[in-house]
């Protein structure tokens, strides 16, 4: 590196170092001869400054924030080499406490205790990067006021489990301590050894050749630490992820011209994020319109006669949706049980494959 590129260098990580990396910003960092063998959370936390902590820097890199020569740094515990360049972005900061908005909302049941909604595909649950407003918890700040304060923490007031944005379906939100906490272990025990069952309904490509199974496969970060894939059952971020399945439509399973599809309810085991999507895409049959999990079953549409090839390439969803939940209420302990019917875009679809 010329002296002149390093002074650069040493500019900008002084600009940067100290309370003014939270407020957002890159840094480029180049390890020396000193940085060879240390971990790469040890290593930058000495780097940023006494107000970056190493904790911080952790989540960094789990966000996939830190690259090192250009690529997504995988590991907290990676070691480091002399001559490494390392870039660092700092996200945005998060607004302190999310606020009420007038959103409406498919209410199922409610009463003191709790509230069960039908959520809407496109809603998110509660505010994140790039979705601080609009979301699940706004619009219940909304309606339920001050009964949510405190409730599982100023982001996530009352969550106790999630849908993804684009999947539709009941969802139960605690507005009281005692239900929060009940909830909470229910759904942590995933109904192992209490009164939890949940539900799904998927329209995916192809037809199982069995009318039930068990996915049975750990599920970990995929290369872009977005998105989830199946990985090693040794692998440090290996989570036990099982699912279990039940053909309950097939279609075009009589023909050969036209791509084949299924309908079938998927009954969770464990919770993983995006479990289903990448179970169902792990066996070969992805959920129809999964941008994230199901494109390399996109030409598969082609395969398909008018309008359904049509309708396919314009659903621009996961056709997922949580079609029944049952629980025990937290107070009375009595049986709970929850229905949503498909939604009218979903069932559009399901509607078009059944006339192949």
């Amino acid at each position: 590196m010329s002296a002149h590129s390093e002074e650069a260098s040493r500019l900008i990580e002084d600009r940067l170092t100290g309370s003014d990396l939270t407020a957002g910003g890159s840094v480029m960092l180049e390890a020396g001869p000193d940085a060879a063998g240390q971990r790469l959370d040890q290593w930058l936390a000495g780097r940023l400054g006494r107000d970056i902590s190493r904790s911080r820097v952790q989540m960094l890199i789990r966000q996939g924030a830190v690259r090192i020569g250009g690529k997504v740094a995988e590991e907290a515990k990676r070691r480091m080499a002399a001559g490494e360049r390392v870039s660092v972005e700092m996200p945005e900061p998060e607004p302190a406490e999310p606020q009420g908005e007038a959103i409406a909302l498919d209410i199922l049941y409610e009463d003191d205790e709790l509230i069960v909604i039908n959520k809407r595909a496109g809603l998110v649950v509660h505010p994140g990067a790039g979705n601080w407003t609009g979301t699940l918890v706004n619009a219940l700040i909304h309606h339920c006021g001050d009964s949510l304060s405190g409730i599982g923490g100023v982001k996530r007031p009352g969550i106790v489990h999630r849908l993804d944005k684009e999947t539709s379906g009941v969802m139960v939100v605690a507005k009281t301590d005692r239900a929060h906490k009940a909830l909470s272990e229910a759904f942590a025990d995933h109904g192992r050894t209490g009164d939890l069952e949940r539900a799904y309904l998927a329209l995916v490509w192809g037809i199982p050749s069995r009318p039930t199974g068990t996915v049975d496969a750990p599920l970990g970060r995929a290369a872009d630490r977005v998105r989830r894939a199946v990985v090693p059952e040794g692998r440090d971020d290996a989570r036990h992820a099982v699912t279990h399945f039940a053909v309950i439509e097939r279609f075009g399973e009589r023909q050969k011209e036209f791509a084949t599809a299924s309908l079938v309810e998927c009954r969770l085991e464990t919770g993983r994020t995006h479990q289903i999507r990448v179970h169902m895409a792990h066996i070969g049959h992805p959920v129809v319109g999964d941008p994230d999990y199901g494109q390399a079953f996109r030409t598969k549409a082609n395969r398909l006669p008018e309008p359904l090839k049509g309708e396919v390439n314009a659903f621009a969803r996961q056709a997922l949706h949580a079609w029944l939940l049952e629980f025990q209420h937290p107070a009375t302990h009595l049986a709970m049980r929850f229905e949503a019917p498909i939604p009218r875009d979903m069932e559009a679809l399901v509607g078009g494959f059944r006339k192949l």
